[in-house]
Formats: structure tokens, sequence, C-alpha cells
């Protein structure tokens, strides 16, 4: 392939990490923003945004040249707007060139007090971009992000600053750590200088610990597979070779792993989390699991001098690389406060309901509502074949009433794509769904409709549905 040479001025479509291609412009950086070491790159605005970043010359491409291209690869408003933003510059350039007098305009220039982004590239956080002169939309994924500001900080330091937090609480006196708006007025809180471990890197995990190291936490993994850790540990991640190695190692240690037997066999199994634990470590499980599975590990880490918070979390992959999952924790209150800029990276929000146990049940009652509401949607959706409905049209009306949502619209495109990629295993959810039930048993309370939802989720796991999306319980309709 011929070699493009770009200036400063060119219109490029830059990659960075594992993002999809963006569209910017090559400008000049900061005088004291230094390029990297060993790098050819160039250093560029993304439009739609105030973010900036050195980006390989090889992860770039002129704009013009491959605009239809990229179009057609990426989807998404985001995206959409950005190339809007694209086409309005060019129109704006294009009229100042027709109408051009030598008078400035004083509007579109930068003002010195307005903040600029600055992505490493390492960081692979082109999924912040947002321009910071609009108010964050709470629900918006990209709302909470790695930020480097020149107005906080030196460019050149390279340092990251944390998202702002306000605490509320709430009339049930259960506290939520949510990540504040532009109008916050309070100081930033920073990554806390606890060493942090992580155990488990599956689809949550991995979107968690990614997160963590972007807000510049200091992060040691161990992951049952051990290559996985590989590419944390070229994110800046270091190698634990147990859980009790990295549970000696770290101040806090997090867990998130797939059912109850994982959970205790991690801390109580073979070099487990209790053999490193000491008096003042932190022990945070992560994983939904049962109330009873909660209280064991409570015990046991509390009976070493161990401090102890349970903290599942609501979400999918997506939400978790996102960093816009919900964090439900209960246990030891001192350790949640610790953990609080940890949140703050994983997630938009975070609730402490209390004492040890109550964030499983919580956690429970939703997942097994979600995964009732997939099942019924997955019913409706077959029911409209085999009566002669169009299934999109379905969608489509579905989608202008009140049960509007992004989850119903993404679950069903990808169903009629044929699309089951997980973003939640569907194993998990009827995991979810059997231990609710169960809850529901010890609680004599009735759980009819999570009954009939599990039958239809065991049916798809027996049709080799496990290890797709909880969407996939379309299938076991259809077979």
């Amino acid at each position: 392939m011929a070699t493009v040479h770009l200036r400063i001025g060119d219109l490029v479509w830059g990659k960075l990490g594992r993002y999809p291609p963006w569209p910017g412009k090559i400008v000049s950086p900061p005088k004291d923003l230094k390029k990297p070491r060993g790098k050819k790159c160039h250093f560029v605005k993304f439009f739609g945004t105030e973010d900036h970043a050195w980006i390989k010359v090889e992860q770039l491409k002129p704009y013009h040249i491959h605009k239809e291209e990229m179009i057609k690869i990426n989807k998404g408003k985001r995206f959409q707007q950005a190339v809007d933003a694209v086409e309005d510059f060019l129109k704006k350039a294009k009229g100042k060139e027709q109408n051009s007098d030598g008078k400035g305009d004083s509007k579109g220039k930068r003002t010195p007090n307005k903040p600029l982004k600055i992505l490493e590239e390492d960081d692979e956080d082109l999924s912040a971009l947002k321009d910071p002169s609009e108010k964050p939309v709470k629900d918006d994924p990209h709302f909470h992000h790695f930020l480097l500001s020149q107005s906080e900080k030196p460019a050149s330091s390279m340092e990251p600053i944390s998202k702002r937090l306000k605490i509320i609480e709430e009339d049930t006196g259960s506290t939520s750590i949510q990540a504040a708006d532009s109008t916050a007025i309070n100081g930033s809180i920073t990554p806390t200088d606890k060493r942090i471990g992580f155990l488990g890197l599956g689809l949550m995990g991995s979107g968690i610990v990614s997160n963590l190291l972007k807000m510049g936490h200091v992060v040691t993994v161990w992951n049952r597979t051990a290559e996985k850790c590989d590419l944390f540990i070229q994110e800046g991640a270091r190698l634990g070779r147990t859980p009790a190695e990295v549970a000696s190692m770290c101040d806090i240690t997090f867990s998130c792993v797939s059912d109850p037997k994982a959970a205790r066999d991690l801390v109580m199994g073979p070099s487990g989390v209790l053999q490193g634990i000491r008096p003042g470590k932190c022990y945070v499980e992560m994983s939904t699991v049962d109330p009873e599975t909660i209280t064991e590990l409570s015990q046991v880490i509390t009976s070493r001098g161990g401090r102890f918070l349970e903290a599942p979390v609501a979400g999918s992959q997506q939400l978790s690389n996102d960093g816009m999952l919900v964090i439900l924790a209960a246990g030891d209150r001192t350790v949640y406060e610790d953990c609080s800029s940890c949140f703050q990276a994983m997630g938009k929000t975070s609730f402490f309901l209390g004492e040890a146990g109550n964030a499983a049940r919580m956690m429970l009652i939703l997942n097994m509502v979600q995964g009732s509401f997939m099942a019924t949607i997955a019913e409706g959706l077959t029911l409209a074949q085999a009566t002669g409905q169009s299934q999109q049209t379905f969608l489509d009306i579905l989608c202008q009433g009140q049960m509007a949502s992004t989850f119903v619209d993404q679950k069903c495109q990808n169903i009629l794509q044929g699309n089951f990629k997980p973003d939640y295993y569907l194993k998990h959810i009827q995991k979810d769904l059997r231990l609710a039930i169960s809850m529901g048993d010890m609680a004599n309370h009735p759980t009819p409709m999570a009954a009939a939802a599990n039958e239809v989720y065991k049916r798809a796991k027996a049709l080799d549905q496990s290890d797709n999306d909880i969407s996939a319980v379309y299938r076991a309709y259809i077979h």
C-alpha cells in the first residue's frame, strides 16, 4: 500500500485502540505536550467533541477517500453526529473562502478556558467523545470517562482526572454515589491510592478492569485462564499468580465470577483469597449469588480480620465497557466509602443497601424481572410470526409505546438479525432466575412468572444456547 502523507489541517479517520474509526482533523498539539517517544503519529482533534489524541500514522486514513467505506461499517447516533459535524465544518470552510474579507470571526475562536480533553492512544478511550460544553445526559453511555483538562492539569502531565461524584441520601436510608454532571461545584475525586486487586476477567470483569485502569487505579489481576490477563498487563495492570497472592498484595480485592460455587471456591479453595487475607484488607464480592453465599463469605473474611462488601452489578458487557453499570453494595460501610473512586470508574451510580445479603437479594429480584421480561418479549415475537404478523412491525409499534427502551430495541433487533453474541450469558440469567425462585420459596412468596420463564430458559439451555446472549431464549419458542 502506498504511503499517504498527511499534514496539519487534513481531515482523517482516526483509529484508537479497539474502537471504530472516528472522523477528526490533524491539528497542532499544545506547546507543552510532547509527542510520544518512538511513535510516528499526528495529533488529532475528533469531531463532535473536544477530545484530542496522538494517533499512529498507520491508524489514520484520509477522510474523503474512505468516507463511504466508514459510513457503511459504522453506525450509531453519535457517529452520525460526528460525520454531520465534519460536513458542517466543510460548508463553513467553503463559505469563508467564498466570502473572505480578511476579518476574523471571534465566535469561531477557541476560548483559553475551554477544557481540552486529551486521550492517550493506549487508553483506548475513544468512547469518551463528547462536547464538554453540552450538559451531560444521565443515560448517555459516553457521559463518564477519563479526561485530561488543560484548565485543571498541565496537558503534558498525562495524569488522569477522575469523574466528580455526588452523594445522595435517600429516604430509604440507602446511599447513592453517582457521577455528577458539569454543574457540580465540588472538587473532583481522584483515583484511590489503595492497591486494587481484581479476580475474574469475564464479560463483566474485563470492562470493569479496563475502566479502573483508565481512571488511574493501580490494579493487579488474576483469571483462571491466565491468557485473559495479557491484554490488561499491556494496559498497565500487574499480574497475580493466585487469588491468595492478589489478596495479600492488595488493599482492596474485587471478584466477579459466574456463580455461587465459583465464588466460594475463589475464597476457600486451594490458594484462595482466604489464605491472603490479613487484618484490615478488604474483599468485595461482585458476583451475582444468593444471600446465603454472601453470608458465608462475609463470615470467613471477617473471621480473619478482613473487611467485607458485596457489590453485584446490574448491566451488560456493553455497559461494563462503557463504565455505566449500576452497583448494588451492602456490608461494611467503610469499605463502600473506600471503593468510591472504583465504583465511579466502573458505573454510573452505586447504592449502599445496608447489611450484607441485601444487595444479593435486590440483584436477584432485578435479574428475575429482566429475565422474565426477555422471555415474554421473545414469546411475543414468535407469536407474531405464528399468526402471520410482521415481527419488525411488532417491534416498531412496541418501540413507540410505553415499553419502549434501548433494551427492547437492541435485543429484538439482534433476534431479527440472528445475532446472539453474548452481552449477558443466557446460562447466567437462568441461574439468577433459579436463585430468585429459591429466595421466594424461603420467604414463602409466590414467583409463578419467574418459574414459567425459568422453564423456557431451561429449554433454551437444552438447545445448546447457554453461552449465547439472553435473547437466545427466542430459540426455545421456535424449536
